[in-house]
């Protein structure tokens, strides 16, 4: 428990007396006075003492009415006042949320931010800047390409290429797939034009991807209002490009679809593999179809000089995506959506009315120009303060170490008489069976280390049959760490 002074001890903030919620009486809501200094204090400190614990504390979900019971109502008339609501936060809400920088939660994809950053999310928050123009954030803007630029280099992608940070991998692929489907509608239209029109109803568009391609592709379609031609990779789990062009020579005739996109994964989240880029750049390209690459996970691996080379044709993607709240150490929410031709993105996403002309007259970089928004906070900001702080070499190290230390996991799951790894990893995800156990068993195991604040681990499906999954993307997680968890499974 983090404790906050000059803030008095409440057990029970639901509990509280009339007089010790009362605020005072109603005034102005902005600007700089005494309560607000102590306000920042506490802030501050809270701030501070978080990130000066090591480990920090697990925590656990609380039930509605624990929470009910132990706060109350907080949205009043006269206000509680900020000390008493951030005293509500430190003592009841924060420790009902899990500490997703914790060393044993592994679960999902973890987020473990670095101290700096986190640090600098607080003069963003601070700033009141708004990133959506350059007009109005420019030095902003400024420092958020420069990390783009960076990703974009590890990518292989040819000058010029850019984009955008937007809120997750979600909207970073949506945003790539409208981005694609304009480009096919363009030339489209272009086609009629020289052929004239039409004399039948259009096809549908169709994007391509593989059976393990993440949830959000599905997503992104149904609010596009396109097909997904869902190829199945069977239990190798790799998608690549001859699997794709047998798909796509067994559609039915007359089966009224039309390619726009194919989806590959640099590393998909169940298991953490990494499809063929190389064939599926090539057969994209020979279907006349945009080649968007879904790193969120995995992506942050082309740091990694050890397994670089599996990420070999993510060169020849139009986009790709990347979230540094995953393995680049970032906060929520941060996710890089990159074009090879930042055009592209700028045709399809810029939006245009009178009160906007300043903006689109100047010819700057907008980043609300290139994804599925306008408003948008300057979220790429901390990786960069971050990436600018420690430098790339030392993003490629802790990189380095996650890997380590899931290569040893799985070595030390293929050594146990009781345990079997599913496959080897591409990445830093880990799948493996505990002999004997069934569904009910791994979801026990699971509720008892977030009970005695052992780990977060949760189970996932693979093929049908239940499995335990550790995802190490925490440079503070060791091999200890590991070798705990899997001696709780007896």
């Amino acid at each position: 428990m983090i404790t906050l002074t000059p803030m008095p001890a409440c057990d029970n903030v639901g509990a509280m007396s009339t007089s010790e919620r009362h605020a005072p009486e109603p005034g102005p809501i902005h600007g700089w006075n005494d309560d607000i200094e102590r306000l920042s204090q506490g802030i501050v400190d809270y701030a501070r003492d978080r990130l000066r614990l090591d480990p920090v504390p697990l925590d656990r979900p609380h039930s509605f009415a624990e929470l009910q019971a132990q706060v109350g109502s907080t949205i009043t008339p006269e206000g509680l006042g900020g000390e008493a609501t951030l005293r509500i936060f430190t003592e009841i809400l924060a420790p009902a949320c899990l500490s997703i920088d914790h060393p044993r939660y592994l679960s999902f994809i973890p987020c473990a931010p670095t101290e700096a950053s986190m640090l600098f999310d607080l003069v963003v928050g601070a700033s009141s800047i708004y990133g959506g123009s350059w007009l109005e954030g420019s030095g902003a803007v400024f420092a958020e390409n420069q990390a783009l630029a960076w990703l974009a280099e590890l990518a292989g992608l040819p000058p010029g290429a850019g984009g955008v940070f937007v809120q997750g991998g979600t909207i970073g692929n949506l945003s790539a797939l409208v981005a694609a489907r304009h480009r096919a509608r363009t030339r489209r239209a272009a086609d009629a034009a020289r052929a004239g029109p039409p004399e039948r109803s259009q096809p549908k568009w169709a994007v391509a991807a593989s059976s393990e391609a993440h949830s959000s592709i599905k997503s992104a379609a149904s609010v596009m209002d396109v097909e997904v031609i869902m190829v199945d990779v069977g239990e190798q789990g790799r998608f690549d490009g001859p699997a794709l062009d047998r798909a796509l020579s067994s559609l039915e005739p007359g089966s009224g679809l039309e390619l726009f996109a194919v989806v590959a994964s640099a590393g998909t989240t169940n298991l953490g593999i990494v499809d063929d880029l190389a064939s599926l750049a090539e057969s994209a390209a020979r279907h006349g179809a945009w080649f968007h690459v879904d790193g969120a996970y995995g992506g942050a691996a082309l740091a990694a000089p050890s397994v670089r080379a599996k990420f070999a044709g993510i060169e020849h993607a139009d986009s790709f995506v990347v979230d540094p709240h995953k393995w680049l150490f970032a906060p929520f929410d941060c996710a890089a959506l990159v074009y090879r031709d930042p055009e592209e993105g700028r045709a399809a996403h810029a939006q245009h009315a009178s009160y906007l002309e300043p903006l689109q007259e100047t010819g700057n970089w907008n980043p609300s120009d290139f994804a599925v928004q306008l408003t948008r906070r300057a979220r790429g900001l901390p990786f960069w303060f971050s990436l600018a702080t420690f430098g790339t070499a030392a993003y490629s190290a802790a990189i380095e170490r996650t890997l380590a230390v899931a290569r040893h996991a799985a070595r030390s799951i293929a050594a146990s008489p009781r345990l079997e790894l599913l496959n080897e990893p591409d990445l830093s995800v880990v799948c493996f069976r505990r002999v004997g156990w069934d569904r009910a068993d791994y979801y026990a195991w699971s509720d008892r280390l977030l009970t005695e604040g052992l780990g977060f681990v949760t189970p996932t499906t693979v093929r049908g049959e239940a499995v335990a999954r550790f995802a190490v993307v925490n440079p503070v997680t060791t091999e200890d760490d590991i070798d705990q968890l899997l001696d709780t499974m007896n």
